[in-house]
């Protein structure tokens, strides 16, 4: 996670929860520093290396500033997680519906499983006792996340391939809200074999069946 964050991922306006910000080029350069540094923090030692005053010493930006643009030490992080995974995701396009949610399912399994996995639960825990950063969790990760599926979701309404009276939203919980609760609770591996086992159960719900017995 070490390349440059970018000004373009952010929101077209203030959604509601984030914090009105002072605007700029100085203070975009003061809030992109700022991010930039948190990254650096989450890499090396997650959320707990993450507090106001070694994003300050890293970045350069005073405390103060920081809380102008931010509430929290974790709205800072929340942000800054977000867009960056957001600058390494690709979505599968295998041919067919079931290819590509399985594959997705795959993918953001591995992803629970990594390292960023951790800062991930980390957040998730934190924003529980943080409403103020929970806004920053939802528009810089969750937003972009349930987007980009939903991309899937479409394309397999328009192939006829889904029921099309199944909500995109509900289909996304289905699907990957069984990896969120292994990821918190550790009763199950998170490995391809599972991820297939998931992705399986709930497509044969999920797809729809043009013949007697089909999957």
């Amino acid at each position: 996670m070490s390349a440059p964050m970018s000004p373009e991922a952010e929101p077209a306006r203030v959604p509601e929860g984030i914090l009105v910000h002072p605007t700029g080029a100085r203070s975009r350069r003061v809030h992109e520093a700022a991010l930039q540094a948190t990254c650096d923090l989450l890499d090396e030692g997650g959320l707990p290396a993450v507090t106001v005053d070694a994003i300050a010493e890293r970045s350069g930006v005073s405390k103060a500033t920081i809380y102008k643009h931010w509430p929290s030490k974790t709205a800072v992080a929340a942000e800054a997680f977000g867009r960056r995974v957001a600058e390494t995701v690709a979505l599968p396009d295998t041919g067919t519906a079931r290819g590509d949610l399985a594959e997705q399912v795959r993918l953001v399994s591995a992803f629970y499983a990594s390292p960023a996995g951790t800062v991930f639960a980390q957040l998730l825990a934190a924003c529980v006792s943080d409403p103020g950063a929970a806004p920053y969790f939802r528009v810089y990760f969750l937003h972009g996340r349930r987007v980009a599926i939903g991309v899937l979701w479409e394309r397999a309404v328009r192939r006829g391939e889904v029921d099309p009276a199944i909500d995109v939203e509900t289909a996304i919980d289905i699907l990957f809200g069984p990896l969120i609760f292994r990821l918190i609770s550790g009763h199950r591996p998170l490995t391809p074999e599972e991820a297939d086992a998931i992705s399986r159960a709930a497509l044969h719900g999920l797809l729809r069946h043009t013949s007697p017995g089909a999957d």
